[in-house]
């Protein structure tokens, strides 16, 4: 029984690294390939357009750090079976080019934090700034209304005040206050009476709109920074990564000559 466990392993270690580098190159081209394809079309100008792909970069970033590992792990295995060979070049060793990736990948990262925050701050004011027009164009559509219906009041009062019994069934229906009659011969009291109620409508419309108003503002803020936050932490985590494979990797490979 002891016999045969050197010739098990020495059947199922190419198997193991053939299957590990194969997985490991098709998950790392397949990446990258997706990566291009959210980069076309290009639109570097467009704010809005970097923070979706540099969301969904960082996003994916994962996947080609875990295709270099199991790329690797083929390269250890097979050299652990005694079965590697040893490549006639540097640049005809994969393991070179893997590394050269995992660089170029740790370098990306580690710009796009500073990237996607600039991107969410300039996104975020755009934001903000959309919110505060909103806010005034509310406050100025208020007013025109409220000074609309203040003529509109002051024309049916005093239809009113000239038919004693409608004023009366209204006043009944709740549609005007008692104190209303005290205002049929005295015109200037009535506008007092009138731009009052309209003054407090006004203050309480314009309590809703601020209210509104602070809250979009917070929750704006707060997705801001929940989203830099997000991306900026995972990407300089790849960052990292990336680069510490890559750059040990190709130190070795350089200084071992291939071993």
């Amino acid at each position: 029984m002891t016999a045969e466990k050197p010739f098990a392993n020495s059947a199922v270690s190419p198997l193991a690294a053939t299957a590990l580098k194969l997985v490991g190159v098709v998950t790392i081209l397949s990446v990258l390939l997706d990566f291009l394809i959210l980069l076309i079309p290009p639109d570097f100008l467009n704010t809005d357009w970097q923070l979706r792909t540099f969301t969904q970069i960082v996003d994916r970033g994962i996947v080609p750090l875990v295709g270099i590992a199991l790329l690797l792990t083929g390269f250890w295995v097979d050299r652990s079976s005694g079965k590697g060979g040893r490549p006639t070049s540097l640049l005809a060793d994969l393991r070179f080019w893997t590394c050269l990736i995992a660089s170029i990948l740790g370098l990306l990262f580690l710009i796009l934090p500073f990237l996607h925050v600039n991107n969410v701050r300039t996104a975020a004011q755009g934001e903000l700034a959309q919110v505060e027009r909103e806010a005034t164009e509310a406050s100025s559509q208020l007013e025109q209304r409220l000074s609309g219906e203040l003529s509109q009041q002051q024309s049916q009062l005093q239809r009113l005040f000239e038919d004693d019994a409608l004023l009366q069934q209204a006043i009944q229906a709740g549609q005007l206050p008692a104190e209303i009659e005290q205002f049929r011969d005295n015109p200037a009291g009535l506008d007092e009476f009138l731009t009052q109620r309209a003054g407090e409508a006004r203050e309480q419309i314009e309590t809703e709109i601020g209210t509104r108003r602070e809250d979009a503002r917070q929750q704006i803020r707060q997705r801001a920074f929940k989203s830099a936050i997000r991306v900026a932490i995972g990407s300089l985590l790849m960052a990292i990564a990336y680069i510490a494979i890559g750059w040990q990797g190709l130190r070795r490979l350089m200084s071992m000559g291939n071993t």
